[in-house]
């Protein structure tokens, strides 16, 4: 190994979404693969990558946080900083000027080229939209238990006027069928047993590849057909491309699993309008209702906005009673953040902080009781659980999810009697639901390598 290929010890910071995290798995593969040491514990880290998150308010001021965190730790050695990310392609300047600590920047195109920039000490600050979008030959180092994110496409053209990603993640741009199989098959090789299919619009992919509306069926089929994982699902949809056919294939497919995570973000037709998102109540009510139909199975989720410049009480009050018709298994939401640049940043009718946050509030108390029904349904079931490792809060549980359960914002099912490895797939009776986590003892499969079954 040469001098240059020893390396430093590399810590990276991850923020934002699960995109966010393939693009964190990337630059990881590529500081690996050079012989640099990747750590968790930033304190003994020689240089930090904070890879930033710029969607809202809140999540552009958690990735500040994080990078004065690790500044104020540079006065205390010779630790390098570098600001990666979304926040880098849009405000690298601003960062720059404000943030001198920041010894470089690491923009959404350089991702491979994160170990040169490290190595001479970081580049300026980048061009604000980014237009490569990586392929099955960029090295990742996985940070995921039992499941892997499979990035379909890069960039989005939806005209959402609230929404400023287009600026800096481009326009939408698919990778071909070929590329992702081939990832997968190395993702499934280094035992991923879920398969996360990810994009900004998902329900999009192949567009751009003369697909048409069935690129993404088209993929999951070849994914089906190349691949042995047990789970395959995908996220996001939108509601008006959301294709019949992939209904078809994911209530006969079990292995595609049924699971949609659909963000409607509003039900008032005024809202959705403002918005540029077209659609109404009553419209997503019938397109939850041929879903339930198509797919008997099926977990729904669903993420609203609450705040939008001119949502008034009424508009606000048409939302939860679209919540208690809709009846989602999960759902999240946001208090607007006006964005700069974006054509809702410009609307009359703003709503103030404490209202909006109020309004947040209360959509998520409304959806408690429901999604507490939801969960309560599944007690006394044996559901198939793909264990993550031992809980997060104790020791004496494991923690894992079912099929409708997406990783990282559905919660839980945590498993109090009987053992199993991380990353295996086990039969669970389900004793116990709440509103955001199921319990539950392991009853099978019976004789497995490194499965305890609980006792009776």
């Amino acid at each position: 190994m040469n001098e240059r290929a020893k390396g430093k010890r590399i810590g990276l910071i991850s923020l934002g979404c699960p995109k966010n995290q393939v693009d964190s798995e990337i630059m990881l593969g590529e500081l690996a693969g050079q012989g640099h040491e990747i750590v968790t514990d930033i304190a003994s880290a020689d240089a930090v990558i904070v890879n930033t998150c710029g969607f809202v308010e809140e999540a552009k001021q958690e990735s500040i946080d994080a990078i004065l965190e690790v500044a104020a730790t540079k006065k205390m050695g010779s630790k390098q900083l570098f600001v990666a990310g979304c926040m880098a392609n849009r405000y690298g300047e601003d960062l720059a000027r404000e943030i001198p600590e920041i010894d470089g920047f690491i923009g959404l195109d350089q991702l491979r080229d994160v170990e040169q920039l490290v190595e001479i000490g970081g580049g300026p600050q980048p061009p604000s939209q980014s237009h490569v979008v990586f392929d099955h030959t960029a090295p990742r180092m996985l940070t995921t238990r039992g499941f892997a994110y499979l990035k379909v496409a890069e960039g989005c053209d939806n005209p959402c006027t609230f929404c400023a990603i287009p600026s800096w993640r481009g326009q939408f741009r698919s990778r071909t069928v070929e590329s992702l199989v081939e990832e997968a098959r190395r993702l499934e090789e280094s035992g991923v047993r879920e398969l996360c299919l990810i994009a900004q619009d998902t329900t999009r992919y192949g567009e751009d590849l003369s697909l048409g509306r069935h690129g993404l069926v088209r993929l999951v089929e070849a994914l089906l057909e190349a691949t042995s994982f047990a789970w395959i699902r995908f996220l996001y949809a939108y509601p008006t491309t959301l294709d019949q056919d992939l209904l078809g294939l994911m209530g006969s497919e079990e292995r595609f699993v049924s699971y949609i995570d659909m963000p409607l973000q509003h039900s008032h037709s005024e809202i959705l309008s403002a918005m540029r998102r077209g659609g109404s109540r009553e419209r997503y009510l019938r397109l939850l209702d041929q879903i339930r139909r198509e797919v008997p199975d099926v977990f729904l989720r669903s993420t609203f906005i609450v705040g939008f410049p001119g949502e008034t009480q009424g508009h606000f009050e048409d939302l939860l009673e679209f919540v208690r018709q809709a009846r989602f298994d999960h759902l999240g939401g946001f208090v607007y953040s006006p964005e700069e640049g974006t054509p809702a940043a410009a609307l009359a009718g703003s709503v103030s902080r404490s209202v909006a946050r109020r309004r947040y509030e209360q959509l998520l108390e409304t959806q408690r009781p429901i999604a507490e029904a939801s969960r309560q349904r599944l007690v006394g079931r044996n559901l198939q659980v793909l264990v993550e490792g031992v809980c997060e809060e104790t020791e004496h549980l494991l923690q894992g999810r079912h099929y409708g359960m997406a990783p990282d914002i559905d919660g839980r099912v945590l498993i109090n009697d009987g053992l199993a490895p991380s990353g295996e797939l086990v039969e669970v009776e389900i004793t116990e639901g709440f509103a955001d986590d199921l319990v539950g003892r392991i009853v099978g499969p019976r004789e497995q390598p490194g499965v305890q079954l609980a006792v009776t």
